[in-house]
């Protein structure tokens, strides 16, 4: 029997990932992924450790790319007299981030710029929502606290430079921030009107 210190806790990990991901594969048509996935398991049976760990993190990096994509068709269309770029999702693996997935659009109207970004499934989402909900966490630098579309905002503005930021958090899952240079605060709110925050809700 082992003791607690002696649990080899990196084939444990290894092997609930290998759980995870076989739920996802057998909900998923046969592509690049489930045969990552089934190549994982292959490894693992056989005690390569390495490569059942490698495999398992290619192809959880492929999925959060396919949320990225996913999540594209969430971003609002352009705002009357406003451009938009195309939409830019990526995986988040850097420390900041925590991991998760991101993604991002880019509006113009003149010299007016406003980004979109949403973050899913990070490991931060609920300090960050935490921090929204629970007045002893917030501070003024945050900005001030409001309602969009029925849910939660902080919102900070700079009249001077006219520029500033929104955040939000949905489903403690998706955290959304609206940046903007040379915008309006009114602008800023009118694009975080503009996302449709229920349907993001029911994003499994």
């Amino acid at each position: 029997m082992f003791t607690i210190n002696q649990i080899p806790w990196k084939k444990v990990a290894t092997a609930c990932m290998l759980v995870s991901l076989f739920a996802f594969a057998c909900n998923a048509s046969a592509d690049d992924v489930t045969d990552t996935i089934e190549e994982a398991m292959e490894a693992y049976k056989k005690g390569e450790y390495k490569k059942a760990s490698e495999d398992l993190s290619y192809a959880l990096e492929a999925i959060n790319q396919k949320k990225g994509n996913d999540l594209k068709a969430y971003l609002p269309e352009p705002l009357e007299g406003w451009t938009a770029e195309e939409a830019v999702a990526q995986t988040a693996n850097v420390t900041m981030l925590g991991g998760g997935t991101m993604l991002s659009r880019t509006y113009h109207r003149s010299e007016s710029l406003i980004t979109i970004e949403m973050v899913m499934d990070s490991p931060l989402m609920q300090g960050v929502a935490m921090m929204m909900s629970n007045p002893m966490f917030r501070s003024s630098e945050m900005g001030e606290l409001t309602r969009i579309n029925k849910e939660k905002a902080m919102v900070k503005y700079d009249n001077k430079e006219k520029s500033g930021n929104i955040t939000m958090v949905v489903a403690n899952r998706i955290m959304i921030t609206i940046k903007g240079e040379t915008v309006s605060k009114e602008e800023l709110i009118a694009y975080a009107h503009a996302i449709d925050l229920k349907k993001l809700k029911e994003i499994e």
